[in-house]
């Protein structure tokens, strides 16, 4: 298993050394390995896909395996994956399951990273398992809910003026020894999130998938999961992939379409508020390549969505809502088709009062 920088070339013994960025240009590396698809009788997700991911992590809190709910709405069918059931009450979950394991493994003893809030709750839980400090860096905009579970599950969370700052405090952090998780650049989220193309394809086959977009994990993630598919003889053509993302902030739209579209602001999806995705050409690659499109959402259709879906009985926070804002705009686009929304991540933790 080695780091590859597929821009310059650079590679190293993922083993042996960690990068969470090419050092030798700076950009996304990638996780080089040889491993097939499979289908194993387990319900451990790491051992269920036989050598499809690269790591096995020695504990688990049961990420994965999240239930798929169909409804039909309007002539199209909506499989929800409802991926704010996972232990942490994210999707983060299943990458952080496997970044935490991998510091684990390569002997860090803490952990620092920054997050608006799910991803911090997922490595605090993960690091509790594993016996790593760990070092949360979160905007004080950040809902209160989520700083407590951070704070619940052992770790130190330390507050900056806004989410950019959090980010520049915590790279001060990365000399000193700490294993920096860097989800926003990770291919190990990249990986966690393919198991759910896996776990989707085993109950049905979508020809849509629509998921929201910020750093992009989860929707490169969910691309590498449906490839592999292919390439095991799972499926016989690839799903089109519709990103969201809001309005206030839209880097893959501008790359995608060469300009920004105007329109509401879209605060409430501050989960996909990041304006320098790493692997922002990757996006767009994968867009192109799966004739691909991008919707934008503002802050009216983003609480209608939410509202909506607590209604149905998905309790999830307004990010999550954004996909299904998207569908519900555009449903004639859909109609006849098995459309899959992820619903990335838990309402309970945004409640307050």
């Amino acid at each position: 298993m080695h780091w590859k920088c597929p821009y310059c070339g650079f590679e190293a013994d993922a083993l042996k050394e960690y990068y969470w960025k090419c050092p030798r240009c700076g950009k996304p590396l990638v996780l080089s390995y040889t491993g097939k698809l499979g289908r194993q009788g387990s319900r451990n997700i790491w051992e269920r896909y036989g050598d499809a991911v690269p790591l096995k992590p020695e504990k688990t809190r049961g990420e994965g395996n999240t239930p798929l709910v169909s409804e039909k709405m309007d002539g199209v069918t909506v499989l929800f994956k409802l991926e704010y059931l996972n232990p942490g009450g994210s999707f983060k979950d299943r990458g952080s399951s496997l970044a935490v394991y991998y510091a684990y493994k390569t002997g860090f003893r803490s952990v620092v990273e920054d997050t608006s809030g799910n991803t911090g709750i997922s490595v605090a839980l993960y690091s509790r398992l594993y016996g790593l400090n760990a070092r949360i860096y979160m905007p004080r905009t950040a809902p209160e809910g989520k700083k407590k579970a951070v704070r619940m599950l052992g770790a130190q969370v330390v507050e900056a003026p806004s989410r950019g700052e959090a980010a520049e405090m915590v790279l001060r952090e990365t000399g000193g020894g700490a294993f920096y998780v860097a989800h926003t650049w990770s291919y190990l989220y990249i990986l966690g999130a393919s198991t759910i193309a896996w776990e989707v394809l085993e109950e049905d086959t979508p020809d849509y998938v629509i998921a929201p977009v910020g750093s992009g994990g989860l929707f490169l993630g969910l691309v590498k999961g449906f490839e592999k598919a292919l390439e095991a003889g799972w499926i016989t053509k690839m799903p089109r992939f519709i990103a969201v993302q809001g309005y206030s902030t839209q880097p893959v739209h501008k790359a995608f379409k060469g300009v920004e579209q105007p329109g509401e602001e879209s605060t409430l999806a501050d989960g996909i508020m990041v304006p320098n995705p790493p692997r922002l050409e990757e996006i767009v690659e994968a867009l192109r390549r799966y004739q691909g499109d991008i919707l934008l959402v503002g802050n009216t259709e983003v609480e209608k969505a939410w509202r909506e879906l607590w209604e149905l009985g998905f309790l999830v926070e307004p990010t999550s809502a954004a996909a299904y804002a998207a569908l519900s705009r555009s449903k004639n686009q859909f109609t006849g088709r098995k459309t899959l929304v992820v619903l990335t991540g838990s309402g309970l933790k945004t409640l307050t009062g």
